[in-house]
């Protein structure tokens, strides 16, 4: 099963230099997706939405630019952050890409120590579990370092699943998620689990959050998902 690892979407159709992004991206501990066009980078948003995107702006067929656009245009994607590559360096075209959409704008050649640095700013903004970031919301704290849960100063005692559940709640509070967001983000693509596993879990969080007293804090959406607060 997966950790709490980001999965990174590259999109860059120079072989050589999707490459040595990958090669760097997986040497930080991240889960890796390519595409080497705008088309195959569309379609693999659809099938599972990344936690980023580092988007080369000129690309054949579709530009980076309209990737973009389409990222942010759509309610299940606008909120997953887009790095944007490009050799253009004026104003003019910064200002652009910006206005696109993009939360970050970086000139080629670049460094790479620079866009780790930057992709690990962008995942701490909404990702911050992933990164080792302390979590919090009224009175439950998770600490993904030490693989810590208290609640009210109490211990609570998780499960490795029920933990990955949890940091996936607190990380964005109040956001309803679907049993099927929650199997790709806790299970991962890749492993079959039926959705009734889903609930199973949920309740075993709610049993542990609830041990020591306290009023339930996840919410059951009828019909869409589960949500913290």
């Amino acid at each position: 099963m997966p950790e709490l690892q980001p999965h990174i979407l590259i999109v860059e159709d120079e072989p050589s230099q999707r490459a040595v992004l990958a090669y760097n991206l997986e040497s930080e501990g991240f889960r890796i997706s390519e595409a080497e066009d705008g088309d195959v980078a569309l379609l693999l948003v659809a099938e599972e939405a990344p936690d980023l995107v580092v988007l080369d702006w000129m690309l054949p067929g579709v530009s980076g630019i309209e990737v973009c656009r389409q990222i942010k245009s759509r309610p299940e994607t606008r909120d997953v952050p887009v790095i944007m590559l490009s050799a253009r360096s004026e104003e003019v075209d910064r200002v652009r890409g910006l206005e696109t959409g993009a939360d970050d704008y970086v000139v080629k050649p670049y460094s790479i120590t620079e866009l780790m640095a930057r992709v690990k700013g962008q995942l701490r903004r909404t990702r911050p579990a992933s990164l080792g970031q302390m979590l919090s919301f009224e009175g439950i704290a998770l600490d993904s370092e030490t693989h810590r849960v208290r609640r009210d100063g109490y211990n609570v005692k998780l499960g490795p699943t029920e933990f990955r559940l949890l940091a996936t709640f607190l990380e964005r509070p109040g956001r309803v998620w679907s049993r099927e967001q929650l199997l790709d983000r806790v299970w991962g693509r890749d492993v079959y689990v039926d959705t009734r596993t889903v609930d199973v879990h949920i309740g075993r969080l709610r049993k542990a959050l609830r041990a020591h007293g306290g009023d339930d804090p996840l919410r059951t959406v009828r019909g869409a998902g589960y949500a913290l607060g």
